[in-house]
């Protein structure tokens, strides 16, 4: 068996977790033979800027991929092979490309733009050398550790041998600069901005903070057949916030059931006018 020099991988995400990781790594002394990035298309712009600002501080290039189509091609333009293709027709009135909304089981968003991407790219490295890939889980997320992608030989997880939790990562961070220009004071996970199995809570703080992200949202909430979760559509989730707002300015209570009667009433009036 031919013996593949090492060649080591940090596996960067651009979040609290896998950015204290690759500092403490380089800080350390590790060998990093790559940073890699998997560039959805989907980050906040304050992610990219972390990126760049994290490239000039380590002084050292991260290599950015993305997969061979975009978000939007396949979240509406790919053509998809539905299994009853009439049945489609009939409950949402004609044929629609693309995947539409991604769900708790059909997250094929993850799977096009990044896992696809990611492991065509290290396919190539391993026929060269011995791939070890540092994966920053932490901690307090061994449940992590159980899926079987990360349980692969080839992968490290320094943070869970360093102890670190991820109140300790972003700590870690803090500490030397890093501040993602206050994302994480808005939301508890800094991911694809538009991912609809965000919480409420977090919808609402991008519905509040990111006018611009919203109306991308809600353009592409128009362009599609899923809806964009079970319970809301975009436009149902700005008129519920801006009924909240409503109720709070006036001293309200917005969560209980009076609040709720009168929120279907004005769901259902808006659906009467469209």
């Amino acid at each position: 068996m031919e013996n593949k020099p090492p060649f080591f991988i940090c596996s960067l995400s651009g979040g609290k977790d896998s950015s204290a990781m690759l500092l403490r790594l380089l800080e350390e002394n590790r060998p990093v033979d790559m940073i890699l990035f998997c560039d959805t298309g989907l980050e906040f712009p304050d992610m990219y800027a972390h990126l760049d600002k994290l490239e000039k501080h380590i002084g050292r290039p991260i290599t950015r991929i993305k997969a061979e189509h975009s978000f939007e091609y396949y979240f509406s333009d790919a053509p998809i092979k539905r299994g009853n293709p009439e049945k489609f027709r009939e409950q949402f009135g004609r044929d629609y490309n693309g995947y539409g909304w991604m769900g708790p089981k059909m997250r094929w968003c993850t799977n096009r733009l990044k896992d696809q991407p990611r492991e065509q790219f290290l396919r190539s490295l391993r026929e060269k050398y011995d791939i070890r890939q540092y994966v920053g889980i932490a901690a307090d997320e061994k449940y992590r550790l159980e899926r079987k992608n990360n349980q692969r030989s080839e992968c490290i997880h320094p943070l869970v041998e360093w102890n670190m939790t991820e109140a300790d990562c972003l700590k870690y961070c803090y500490e030397r600069g890093f501040d993602w220009n206050g994302l994480y004071d808005r939301f508890r996970r800094v991911s694809c901005w538009l991912c609809p199995l965000q919480s409420l809570s977090e919808l609402r703080k991008l519905w509040e903070f990111y006018p611009e992200l919203w109306a991308k949202l809600r353009h592409y909430d128009e362009m599609t057949w899923r809806k964009y979760r079970a319970d809301y559509s975009v436009k149902q989730l700005e008129i519920r916030f801006a009924f909240e707002n409503e109720c709070l300015a006036k001293g309200i209570p917005v969560r209980n059931k009076a609040f709720f009667t009168a929120l279907k009433q004005r769901l259902e009036a808006a659906d009467d006018k469209t």
